[in-house]
């Protein structure tokens, strides 16, 4: 059943990289908050079922097909959410690639290609889209995922740590352009997070979960459903002075 006093109820939301990881935990959040939500990412088939999956528990949910690295995707993918709703209340950026962990004078010129073009270039595409759509009905909020290492030195992902430091100031930026036009925009800045992602860099670097696990004062990763949590509420009307904050969920990692 629908819920209609949820910290989202009535909200249309967007969620890149839907499909796993901290996007799909926010997807099924939200929902359960009392979005309609509408994900995004590439693999549709993934999307479908958990699409499915939130509707069969009596939620609101589309898919749509989205490649960061398309940018004339991402518009597209936006004008279906309009297509779908008519607005968007909510945008949740999440999506993002990791790089091939080596020292900066490993990284390759096409690893740092990719890293300006998926996770930074992307969000500044698509949050450009989203505010346009938020700007016609009144307003909104956004929230980028960036992560804990953007805010330190980054030797072992040099290029993503840049591309997510980059990606703080332009949160911070918009967050000021857009004030007048009643969008908030906030950021996020997860520390270890038991997800996919994690997987990958642990079999390129054996041990960093076990690294990860004993510098974090708390002990462990997070689940990727804490972190949607925070995305949640700056999303929700409860959060309705927060703006250019970056916000860190690392358990104290950070500190």
């Amino acid at each position: 059943m629908t819920n209609t006093s949820g910290l989202l109820t009535g909200k249309i939301v967007l969620i890149t990289g839907a499909s796993r990881g901290i996007g799909e935990a926010a997807a099924r959040l939200f929902a359960q908050e009392g979005a309609s939500v509408v994900l995004a990412a590439r693999s549709t088939d993934t999307l479908t079922r958990i699409v499915a999956e939130i509707r069969a528990k009596g939620g609101t949910a589309d898919a749509v097909t989205l490649d960061l690295a398309d940018r004339a995707g991402i518009r597209t993918a936006i004008d279906q959410v309009e297509e779908l709703h008519g607005r968007l209340d909510g945008a949740f950026n999440n999506a993002a690639v990791v790089q091939q962990p080596g020292p900066l004078d490993m990284t390759t010129d096409d690893e740092i290609d990719e890293q300006f073009e998926v996770n930074f270039r992307a969000h500044w595409t698509a949050m450009t889209a989203e505010a346009a759509l938020m700007r016609r009905h009144g307003g909104g909020a956004i929230v980028n995922t960036s992560s804990i290492g953007s805010r330190r030195a980054n030797p072992v992902l040099p290029a993503y740590g840049a591309m997510k430091r980059a990606l703080n100031s332009l949160t911070e930026s918009a967050a000021v352009t857009w004030a007048k036009d009643g969008i908030r925009v906030n950021g996020i800045t997860p520390g270890g997070t038991a997800t996919a992602m994690i997987d990958q860099w642990e079999a390129a670097t054996p041990g960093i979960k076990a690294h990860i696990t004993a510098t974090s004062p708390a002990g462990r990763m997070a689940e990727p459903h804490e972190v949607a949590e925070v995305a949640a509420w700056l999303l929700s009307d409860r959060a309705s002075m927060v703006s250019g904050a970056l916000v860190p969920v690392d358990g104290g990692a950070g500190a």
